[in-house]
This record gives C-alpha cells, structure tokens and sequence, in this order.
C-alpha cells in the first residue's frame, strides 16, 4: 500500500482524483492540501510515500513545495500533475527534485502507471512536454560540450537513467544485478556531485550521454 499527500488547489479537482486513484486497491489518499505550505504541514503528520503535487497555487507553488519537500524528506516521490503544458516549468520541476511530470489532460490509467513508476524510481514526463522539454536540453547540449567523468558502464547506466528506466529495467538490459545497478548510480551521483536519479536523468539529456 502506498500513501499518497494530493496537493490540489481546487476541491473538486482534489475529490475526482482521489476517486480515481483509489481505485487501485494499493493506492491510499491519506492526506490532502491546498498549497504548498498545508502540504509541508501534512507531511509532518502523515507517513508519505508519493506526493502529487499541483503548480499553480497560493500561498506557496507547487516547485517552491516540491524543493522543499525533497530537502526535509529526500525519499518521498513527487509527482508533478498539472494543466499547463509548459517545458520550462517541468525542467525546472525536475531540477527541484520531482519524479515525474504530467497533464491533468492524462487518462486514468496514465496516472496510475505514472504513480507506480515513480515509486520504482522511474521518471514519467508527459509526451506533450517532452517532445518540447527533450530538444531544448538537446540544443543546449550541442553548445556546451564536457568531459563526463564516467567509465564506459557507467555512461551507459545514465544514459538509461536518461532515458527513464527504473532500476530492474536496467539490470536485466546490461544483465546485472540491481544491487549492481544501484551500487553504479551512487558512484556516478558522487563523480557528478548530483543529488539524486532525477538530476542525472536531466544531466544525461541535457548532456547527450553515450557510452
């Protein structure tokens, strides 16, 4: 079972998402809120796993939240959900520390696997947004060149990471262990001084990883 903390400005946005999630028996809204700063108040009062998280909202926005958030409790996920289909916002969303960014234009099912991706340690962009979002970071690539200091495996486990593979995805494409996976990405998180796999997944496109 998954906890989740919906963070949603508008009631019955927040209610018609809850009903969808929670028809997956593994998902449970335990928490709601309706800014970023009601958010940081209900994850001191709940145990949560998943954050979906809104933008545009009083008080406090959803990436103010999301920093916040990832610099108290660095383990939860967050998934941004949100109407505005807009590159920047989710390169700097990602750039916070979110796992995942997504339009409330997304089906159901979309959420949900969404969801679990994030909680496996994948990265879930919306196709919309990553077909502006990727080619920017491409062409800033192309301009900027540096010296990646990985070995050949290593350059090829980010350029998964990159490409949103959760772990086991990983091991069983390179046919190695996921303690061996896990135990590589802490290495090139080091190498890079990188926070976590969201920021080496930005890091791998922005820079074109190839081993």
């Amino acid at each position: 079972m998954f906890n989740i903390l919906l963070v949603e400005d508008q009631a019955l946005v927040r209610q018609g998402l809850k009903m969808m999630i929670e028809q997956d028996p593994q998902l449970k809204v335990v928490a709601e809120a309706e800014n970023g700063l009601e958010a940081l108040h209900e994850m001191e009062q709940h145990i949560i796993d998943l954050v979906i998280m809104d933008i545009r909202m009083p008080v406090m926005n959803g990436l103010e939240a999301t920093r916040k958030i990832k610099e108290r409790w660095p383990d939860v996920k967050i998934l941004i959900l949100t109407t505005f289909n807009d590159d920047e916002y989710a390169v700097q969303a990602l750039k916070d520390g979110a796992n995942g960014f997504l339009l409330k234009t997304a089906e159901q099912q979309k959420l949900i696997q969404a969801i679990y991706s994030c909680m496996k340690g994948g990265m879930t962009i919306h196709e919309d947004v990553a077909a502006k979002m990727v080619p920017k970071l491409l062409q800033k690539s192309k301009q900027v060149r540096v010296d990646i200091p990985l070995s050949p495996r290593e350059l090829m486990i980010a350029k998964l990471v990159g490409e949103g593979k959760t772990n086991k995805e990983i091991a069983a494409e390179l046919h190695l262990s996921i303690g061996t996976v896990k135990n590589h990405i802490t290495q090139i998180l080091q190498k890079l001084q990188l926070r976590d796999r969201t920021q080496l997944a930005i890091y791998a496109i922005k820079h074109d990883i190839t081993p």
